[in-house]
């Protein structure tokens, strides 16, 4: 998920134009929206101490903006949660054990999310009862969707 489209996501969420975020950021009238734009398309990336002023005028914590970064456990929560605005994944508890579920009112995004968590789900039983090998399951993961059937 690009960073750009984590600040998009951003200034809707608090009805921003991009000439007033940009301004926010200390970029002249001229430029404010364009440098914003460029920002959200992906042509440039804000370096730190912008990041860090959106943050501050998103009031969210940088990672949630970064690009992120699942090799630490913070950043794997801040993608977890970028799943959750994007894609209606929330948390919840089944039997006392937490679980990940996809947003029913989320429309096609539901069913597309639905089909490929099903195919995930079948993949991982077939695994767990024996009738794939480790090898098998991780060639489907890795290659996933170009996957031979």
């Amino acid at each position: 998920m690009a960073i750009g489209e984590r600040i998009h996501h951003f200034r809707l969420l608090h009805g921003f134009t991009q000439k007033y975020l940009g301004q926010q950021l200390g970029f002249s009238d001229m430029q404010a929206d364009v440098r914003i734009a460029q920002y959200e398309k992906g042509a440039r990336n804000p370096k730190e101490k912008y990041l860090n002023a959106l943050a501050d005028i998103f009031e969210v914590s940088p990672h949630a903006l970064a690009v992120p970064d699942i090799d630490s456990y913070v950043g794997l929560m801040h993608t977890l949660f970028a799943l959750e605005d994007l894609y209606g994944l929330h948390i919840g508890e089944i039997d006392g054990e937490l679980c990940l579920r996809l947003d029913k009112t989320k429309g096609t995004t539901y069913l597309s999310m639905f089909d490929m968590f099903h195919e995930w789900q079948e993949q991982s039983a077939k695994l767990e009862s024996g009738e794939i090998t480790k090898e098998e399951y991780d060639q489907w993961r890795y290659n996933y969707p170009n996957v031979k059937k």
